[in-house]
């Protein structure tokens, strides 16, 4: 039991969480309605596999940089636990099950888009750009915005006019990336620094940080209306977005003039994902 409990620790659970999530928003939005039973289930199967994976081969990379770190003290024991051997054949197995399910019985461009999610979180981000500059974090949002994307390529496998809206949710999810992720960088800062990560507060310090949280964060409502403004969801999506994106902001410009606050701040923008693409289905499926 510890070992299984090790293993899914090393998953990154919460990560799978948000992929899956934002992957069935997608699907829904290209279905534009409750998705094919079999359909979804391939593709979150899909989603799930891969982001495992590639967490572990994340966890695998910063093995070295982890022990370095208090808050990843239980990552580190989980990792000596499961051993290196076996979580590299635990990942490779992931990755290699979730890209065959995809090219076999989705479609192509779906089976391209997990690949490159793959690669350009566990190469590009985790091997260079999360090392080498404090502005990675930025470019680093793609694996973790391409999820809604691929759920709705599994639906519509051609490339059209038609992905302009799931485009928007990916500039969303894009924008959302960086203020979560400094906000975590400014309340953790001691921590990150112990594991020679070059976080946006240690190079540029936490008032420029602060100035960067608050322009992407004052970017999201507005493109989180989309889906209202043009059809896609009704008025209660609408009312539930300005209701979600003010209330983020009010934490943000409070931590921004208080100088603290930077873990609510990182807590509820979590939330504030999540519930924005639960309330896009929901929206789509029942209501509209």
């Amino acid at each position: 039991m510890k070992y299984l409990k090790a293993v899914i620790s090393l998953s990154k659970p919460n990560i799978i969480l948000s992929v899956g999530l934002t992957g069935f928003t997608g699907i829904v939005i290209a279905q534009d309605g409750a998705p094919p039973l079999t359909t979804a289930l391939l593709t979150l199967l899909c989603l799930i596999f891969s982001a495992a994976g590639s967490a572990m081969v994340n966890n695998l990379i910063e093995r070295e940089n982890d022990q370095l770190m208090e808050r990843l003290e239980g990552r580190v024991k989980a990792l000596k636990l499961v051993g290196v051997k076996n979580l590299s054949m635990i990942a490779a197995f992931l990755l290699t099950t979730s890209l065959a399910l995809s090219v076999i019985f989705i479609n192509l461009l779906n089976f391209s888009l997990i690949l490159l999610a793959i690669l350009s979180y566990t190469v590009y981000y985790t091997m260079f750009l999360k090392k080498s500059s404090p502005f990675g974090t930025v470019l680093g949002g793609i694996p973790g915005a391409l999820p809604v994307i691929i759920g709705y390529s599994a639906i519509q496998p051609e490339l059209s006019i038609a992905y302009i809206d799931i485009v928007v949710l990916f500039l969303f999810m894009m924008m959302w990336q960086p203020p979560h992720f400094w906000a975590l960088a400014q309340h953790l800062l001691d921590d990150y620094e112990k594991g020679g990560f070059p976080t946006m507060p240690i190079v540029y310090g936490q008032e420029y940080t602060n100035y960067l949280i608050m322009i992407y964060s004052l970017a999201l409502l507005p493109i989180s209306l989309y889906f209202w403004i043009v059809g896609i969801c009704s008025n209660f999506y609408g009312v539930m977005a300005i209701a979600l994106g003010a209330s983020f902001l009010y934490l943000v410009f409070l931590s921004f003039k208080q100088k603290k606050h930077y873990k609510s701040v990182f807590l509820f923008s979590i939330l504030y994902m999540l519930l924005l693409n639960i309330f896009i289905s929901v929206d789509i499926i029942f209501i509209k």
